[in-house]
């Protein structure tokens, strides 16, 4: 595929930015906000509220991960608006503000010394009119270069490294050279492939920074004496997938980065990319806590590959699924966007399993709803450093 003059339509955002969806979101701070931020979306029709768990007596690094992922969730340029609600009037302003940076519009409001209805009326009027004013933005053509791709794998089998993984990675090498920001990440599941990642760092500095991370994790299994991460890395899935240890994930895992790209950058949980190339994302490996720091971190199209079968989705950031495993296409297909099956049957290669997922992108950055969305999965998961005060 020549994708030498390939371009996309999407909004662009004040900021420069450009999104492939047109949200306006309904984003509850903590979890005593999230019936106030439903009853918003309830009432107004064409918003999406994002209720979660967490809020509530963080502290230090976590606290400010938690601040972090929420306004760049609001600042995700697949939002066209926010409406801000939290128990806590300077919470809600705080969020508020981090988003107001974008110049995107947005409001907040607390709970506090108002009560439900009154919250819930002020706030669905602000809903409303953002709608309204959303409904009229036009997507315009942009140039390639102005889409962030990420990338996540789940529920991983043997036909994950053989042909989904490797299939990402052969778009991943066919968009590098044209300036897209890409990311990846699953720190956990590079272990015992670290040193292929740090090899592919671009110099001694980024290398350092992705080691100083991968040991980070190190370090936490060797404080809680963990020999081993069993039931857990390898999943039950992954093994009744065919895949034994952990050594042998991390080399399929490392499959979705490709051949040719080297690794630009590296983020810690909070951060996002400051320009173009491939950057490794310091995350979990669990699939709803990988995206959402993903579509945190700006990030506005995410491919999936999946082996066992995987049902992720995300209120914002579109997921798309491929997959490589007959039994899977044939029992999960409403899950399953592109179908690379093909390369196990040697009925494709690579270079058209590739090409295969790149038309796939463009139309779901054009606007098609993927599988995850059409079915309306929208797992949105923090992620947690410590336990609450």
């Amino acid at each position: 595929m020549d994708l030498s003059k390939a371009t996309f339509r999407g909004y662009k955002r004040e900021n420069g930015r450009v999104g492939v969806r047109n949200h306006v979101l309904i984003l509850p701070v903590d979890d005593l906000s999230n019936a106030a931020a439903e009853a918003v979306a309830n009432n107004i029709k064409g918003t999406i509220a994002i209720p979660h768990p967490y809020g509530r007596l963080q502290f230090g690094a976590d606290l400010d991960l938690h601040f972090r992922t929420l306004i760049g969730t609001g600042c995700n340029p697949n939002v066209a608006a926010v409406v801000v609600i939290c128990i806590e009037d300077g919470w809600a302003k705080k969020v508020a503000d981090g988003i107001k940076t974008t110049g995107k519009p947005v409001s907040c409001f607390g709970i506090e010394q108002h009560g439900d209805h009154d919250t819930i009326m002020r706030a669905s009027k602000a809903a409303k009119e953002y709608v309204q004013w959303a409904s009229e933005l036009n997507r315009e053509e942009r140039p390639l270069k102005d889409l962030w791709v990420s990338t996540k794998c789940g529920e991983s089998d043997t036909t994950s490294g053989c042909g989904a993984n490797p299939t990402v990675g052969n778009a991943f090498d066919k968009l590098y050279p044209h300036k897209v920001t890409l990311a990846f990440g699953e720190t956990t599941e590079l272990t015992g492939g670290e040193h292929l990642v740090a090899a592919r760092c671009r110099n001694d500095e980024v290398r350092k920074k992705f080691q100083f991370m991968f040991d980070r994790y190190q370090a936490i299994i060797d404080k809680h004496k963990t020999s081993d991460l069993s039931d857990s890395q390898p999943t039950k899935g992954n093994i009744a997938g065919g895949l034994t240890t952990i050594e042998e994930k991390a080399l399929g895992n490392i499959q979705k980065i490709g051949r040719k790209c080297m690794i630009d950058g590296v983020l810690d949980k909070h951060e996002e990319p400051t320009g173009p190339g491939l950057w490794f994302i310091d995350s979990s490996s669990a699939a709803a806590e990988m995206v959402t720091l993903c579509a945190a971190a700006g990030y506005t199209v995410h491919l999936f590959p999946t082996g066992q079968g995987n049902v992720i989705g995300n209120p914002i950031l579109p997921v798309i699924k491929l997959c490589a495993n007959p039994r899977t296409v044939r029992t999960m297909s409403e899950h399953v966007d592109v179908d690379v099956s093909g390369l196990l049957r040697k009925e494709m290669n690579p270079d058209q399993a590739g090409d295969k997922l790149l038309e796939c992108m463009f139309r779901t950055a054009n606007g098609r709803l993927t599988a995850a969305e059409a079915l309306g999965h929208r797992e949105f998961v923090l992620t947690r450093l410590y336990e609450s005060a």
